[in-house]
């Protein structure tokens, strides 16, 4: 997984951004909190924390869209909430693997571009959520 992020992602790479599980119901991604993700007020850089939800919401699309037919996806639209400093390890969680399913097989059915916004939330090490970041995908099928 490191390799690709290099090779694929490698801003996320560089910022230390680990995914620590990803099946079709959920996908996991930490963010370690370091010189590489912070910003200048001792937080965790808001983009930082916007390419740990992409990366969690992605990898779950990605792992549906396994042997299944060419299909598109893109980032249509981003917005996160901030609710809490952020000064230590992140985690970032996405639990909408159901819906990344019905969302790409209504793709393929009707040949439509098909939206989905999918929510990653980050919490700190103590439980308490930092950020929610919703990330709303596109798919469609290659013809």
């Amino acid at each position: 997984m490191r390799l690709f992020l290099l090779w694929k992602l490698p801003s996320a790479w560089f910022m230390g951004i680990r995914v620590r599980s990803c099946d079709l119901e959920k996908c996991v991604v930490e963010l370690p909190y370091s010189w590489r993700s912070q910003n200048p007020f001792r937080s965790t850089y808001f983009a930082a924390q916007c390419a740990a939800g992409e990366l969690s919401t992605g990898l779950m699309a990605m792992a549906h869209l396994q042997e299944k037919p060419p299909i598109s996806m893109l980032v249509s639209h981003i917005e996160a909430d901030f609710t809490k400093k952020a000064s230590a390890m992140l985690t970032f969680t996405c639990n909408d693997g159901p819906a990344f399913q019905s969302t790409i097989q209504k793709a393929l059915e009707t040949g439509e571009a098909q939206t989905f916004q999918a929510e990653s939330v980050g919490t700190l090490p103590d439980g308490r959520e930092a950020a929610r970041v919703r990330i709303t995908w596109s798919f469609k099928a290659k013809l």
